[in-house]
């Protein structure tokens, strides 16, 4: 079966040269006016600066983290922790870039044909490049790791100091997917923090001290905002969902190692369960592959989110379809188990509850956080009461949108786990995440247009253009929130996956943990008020980077000629000041997430790191629901508002700048806090299966 490996190579090749083809399209197309062109070089320079500023610090903790492996672990396993952290970083970087080409093209599409559809289109091209890379890179790296040391059950291998013998194989697995992770943590708080931190501080001046329109170049911290959209919404979101996407293929090819280790599976069986993630994982991204570029190629019209819709039914379609017939070719003539309930199809049908459940959830989150529907249409006119009313309103919504989501979850988990037993579970996660692909290329329309709306604002574009980029950046809103849905319904899945992987390898049958035993009780009391801690520390953070944002933007504001839009602000000193609180402020929490399982295991035992992870998940799964729903809610109420859409109570009204409180909350709860609580519990569930074997053997010496 190593043909297939060759097989998916070939997909992925060709999606990176699908990559590079829009990557070198944008580029070439035109900026736009000299002040655009000017706005957009800060914007790109200030992106570039962050990263590369960010990733000296996550260069050094991967590579003190790699030795430790190597020296401690297992002596290969640094080289594939490593190469995970590249192919994150690789992705997440391309997908920045390409964002901040993107942006200012956007802007001038529209500026020049005046046109809905071939402004989505520019958009879209740039968000493909985010989408695919995420896609191609998390299997690139993955089906090289196989390629070159391949899958042995039986063999043992130890560190080059100590001599805690473990399996190579999943030591490799399972490091290259904390590389993906490590990435993902730093990525998502720093630029959490950085993004949010803008906002917020950028809202506070404009809006609340100096009544000025939303994105005035007259902002010193408006630079800062736009640049946080392409480090945070791009670049996090890409190494988010990579992270996803690897975990759960690691997660299957884990799971059904474990299985026949134990002999639950035949010889053929296990060969087609370790080979059908890499087969639905590639022809997830053929399918989007294909689904991006009819809609590339097709006429669009005046409805941004029919068509990016349609990329996603036809990328989900043709995955389905193609994850059928590769099932049967790989598991009709095998010994299958009797766990296996409707015997080849079981896998396929376990992906169906996955695909259906992510397609689910980003309707379900569309319709809490959409201006066209009435969640978010009632929390508007809400409004007109003021803050309180909105805050209230607000946070019933958030909390009634995680029933439906959660409850899917369940049921998905459930039925699989009944279907075809604990591969099942990380199959339903993995057919989540199976057209990723176009999941993140929609997703980055988001930012990319909020960008583009915040460039014509800027730069004094005429008011028929920003009617363009406001309807695109409302749509991006909404694509943005059910981006945020679908991570956190992804990462549920995935840490699942995880965790069943992770019990698995200490069970000596069926993967139990003992929620009548007070070790696993007290674990999960443990990993739930970690999950409130971490979203503290999160929300101080980024509180307190707004605070010094918008004091000293008012500083500059204070400048004669500033605010009278005679002299222009110096961005590079508040482009300066969010970069460095971020990156001051990203260690800890990230850390906290790697060091918190490995402490706890080795003091008090695998049970305990069980009950530790399921606590974790219980708590953050329904939170991270709550924080982004109600935030893209609050976000599209102010939008709502500024659209005209309650008579009398337009922009700079007392019901316009209630929503702008809102707003304000909302920001850090979307962007900040929900966005990073699934990293949280999937970086714990990593670390955990990466050291489960060795924390079992010194619980043993113990």
């Amino acid at each position: 079966m190593g043909f297939i490996y060759y097989v998916a190579l070939f997909v992925i090749v060709s999606a990176l040269a699908y990559v590079l083809f829009n990557y070198l399209k944008i580029k070439k197309m035109e900026e736009g006016t000299d002040e655009m062109v000017e706005m957009a070089a800060i914007i790109r320079s200030g992106s570039n600066t962050f990263m590369k500023t960010e990733y000296k610090t996550i260069s050094i903790v991967v590579i003190v983290v790699a030795i430790i492996f190597t020296l401690f672990v297992e002596k290969t396993s640094g080289i594939t922790l490593i190469i995970g952290a590249c192919m994150s970083s690789a992705a997440c970087v391309l997908g920045m870039k390409s964002a901040t080409y993107a942006n200012v093209r956007t802007s001038n599409k529209a500026r020049q044909t005046l046109s809905i559809g071939e402004t989505v289109k520019v958009a879209l091209c740039g968000g493909s490049i985010s989408g695919l890379g995420v896609q191609a890179f998390g299997m690139l790296g993955l089906i090289a790791i196989l390629l070159i040391w391949g899958i042995d059950h039986d063999a043992e291998s130890s560190g080059l100091l100590i001599n805690l013998k473990c399996n190579p194989s999943t030591m490799r697995i399972t490091t290259y997917s904390l590389g993906c992770s490590l990435v993902a943590m730093f990525n998502r708080v720093a630029g959490g923090n950085y993004t949010k931190a803008a906002d917020i501080s950028s809202d506070i001046l404009a809006k609340l001290r100096h009544d000025l329109p939303e994105d005035d170049s007259r902002v010193p911290n408006v630079i800062a905002d736009f640049i946080g959209d392409n480090v945070n919404d791009i670049a996090g979101n890409c190494s988010d969902l990579l992270e996803s996407f690897v975990a759960t293929m690691a997660a299957g090819i884990l799971i059904a190692a474990t299985l026949f280790s134990k002999g639950d599976l035949s010889e053929s069986a296990f060969q087609a369960s370790k080979m059908y993630p890499i087969v639905l994982a590639g022809g997830g991204l053929l399918s989007c592959l294909l689904g991006l570029i009819f809609v590339q190629l097709r006429k669009m019209g005046d409805s941004p989110s029919k068509e990016l819709n349609l990329a996603t039914y036809i990328s989900a379609g043709l995955t389905l379809i193609i994850g059928f017939f590769t099932c049967r070719a790989l598991f009709a003539g095998a010994d299958l188990p009797a766990a296996f309930k409707l015997g080849w199809a079981s896998p396929w049908v376990s992906a169906i509850l996955g695909i259906v459940s992510g397609v689910a959830i980003g309707m379900i989150t569309e319709y809490y956080t959409s201006t066209d529907f009435k969640p978010t249409q009632t929390l508007a006119e809400m409004a007109t009461e003021g803050e309180a009313f909105v805050v209230t309103k607000g946070d019933a919504i958030g909390s009634r949108s995680c029933l439906l989501p959660v409850l899917l979850i369940a049921i998905s988990l459930f039925i699989s786990g009944k279907l075809c037993g604990t591969y099942g579970i990380a199959l339903s996660a993995l057919g989540m995440l199976a057209f990723v692909g176009t999941t993140v290329s929609i997703d980055a329309f988001g930012p990319i247009a909020d960008n583009a709306g915040g460039l014509a604002e800027s730069c004094h574009l005429p008011e028929n253009v920003r009617v363009i980029t406001d309807k695109l950046d409302a749509v991006g809103n909404t694509t943005a929130a059910i981006g945020k849905g679908f991570a956190i319904g992804s990462a549920a899945f995935a840490t699942v996956s995880l965790i069943v992987a992770y019990v698995g390898s200490y069970s000596a049958g069926e993967p139990v943990l003992n929620f009548a035993s007070f070790v696993v009780v007290a674990g999960g009391i443990l990993g739930g008020s970690l999950v409130e801690y971490f979203s503290a520390l999160l929300t101080d953070n980024t509180i307190d980077s707004a605070k010094k944002m918008a004091d000293d933007g008012d500083k500059l504001l204070s400048i004669p000629g500033v605010l009278e839009g005679s002299v222009k602000p110096d961005y590079n000193v508040m482009i300066q000041t969010a970069t460095q609180e971020a990156l001051r402020k990203m260690l800890f929490p990230s850390v906290l997430a790697l060091v918190i399982p490995i402490v706890g295991g080795i003091l008090f035992g695998v049970e305990f790191i069980g009950g530790l992870l399921v606590g974790a998940t219980i708590v953050a799964i329904p939170r991270a629901i709550f924080m982004g729903n109600s935030g893209g809610a609050f976000d599209n109420a102010k939008k709502y508002i500024e659209q005209g859409r309650i008579p009398g109570h337009g922009k700079g009204s007392a019901a316009h700048k209630a929503s702008v409180t809102g707003d304000t909350i909302g920001d850090t709860r979307k962007d900040v806090v929900g966005v990073a609580l699934d990293i949280f519990i999937k970086s714990m569930s990593t670390v955990a299966n990466t050291l489960g074997g060795v924390i079992k053997m010194i619980t043993l010496i113990k």
